[in-house]
């Protein structure tokens, strides 16, 4: 199968395309660095010539909820129209465990008008939601810490390994459209802080980590909020296992 990734230069988005051509599909990547801008449309027609599924696995750092709903909505609809012209078969969508529960972030807001879009959108569909990654805890340290000081919201996660989360996008995106797929997550629960912890000490990186919850990730992701669904799919490397890694 021909099929495109877009954030094929990402953490996720590059690894998916690893996966599809270790199974012998032809991936093309969608990248702003390679030409091919989903915020104008610049260069998708042309990307999406005989392409027969898409992998959305882009992001968007922003902690402005009207920028995050603004680039997913614009980006989305200029990729959904140029999948319809190209007569793209099956959209997959990489979306996260309890976005529709997650009210103040800004982030989320921008998925849940992603998701809209896709599910009321002319492509069929499938968006699957994962939990946070094994990297999660390095990310949210890296955006706080300041003179060896790091604050971390207490938050209870379920998290999943990159790689697992591209072979399972590569996996749905050449199958036939299943709406709304359930929850994939990782094999055990963990603590953020504590993550970060052994995190920062496999890598020989000295910072104190302070808990508290912050305006990006608020009290209202507590308790079992980010926590996957009873019937969610269990991906199979544990964040040990993944600690171990060089990365």
């Amino acid at each position: 199968m021909r099929i495109a990734v877009a954030g094929a230069t990402g953490n996720i988005g590059a690894r998916t395309v690893a996966a599809l051509e270790q199974a012998g599909h032809e991936a093309v990547r969608i990248s702003r660095s390679l030409g091919v801008d989903l915020s104008t449309g610049e260069g998708l027609d042309a990307a999406l010539t005989g392409v027969d599924a898409v992998v959305d696995a882009t992001s968007h750092e922003t902690a402005d909820r009207d920028a995050a709903v603004a680039y997913f909505g614009t980006s989305t609809r200029n990729l959904l129209a140029a999948e319809e012209r190209a007569g793209v078969r099956h959209h997959v969508l990489l979306s996260i465990v309890g976005v529709d529960r997650v009210e103040g972030n800004a982030h989320y807001a921008g998925k849940r008008e992603q998701e809209r879009l896709v599910a009321e959108g002319p492509v069929p569909w499938t968006i699957v939601p994962f939990t946070q990654f094994h990297d999660f805890a390095a990310t949210v340290t890296s955006w706080t810490e300041q003179d060896g000081v790091a604050t971390i919201p207490p938050l209870l996660v379920q998290p999943i390994a990159p790689a697992d989360v591209a072979d399972i996008l590569a996996e749905i995106a050449t199958g036939a459209p299943q709406g709304r797929y359930r929850d994939v997550a990782g094999p055990e629960p963990q603590d953020l802080v504590d993550m970060a912890r052994r995190t920062n000490e496999a890598r020989g990186h000295a910072v104190k980590l302070v808990p508290t919850w912050s305006s990006l990730l608020g009290a209202e992701m507590a308790g079992d909020v980010l926590l996957p669904g009873d019937d969610a799919r269990i991906a199979p490397t544990t964040f040990d296992e993944w600690l171990a890694k060089p990365h």
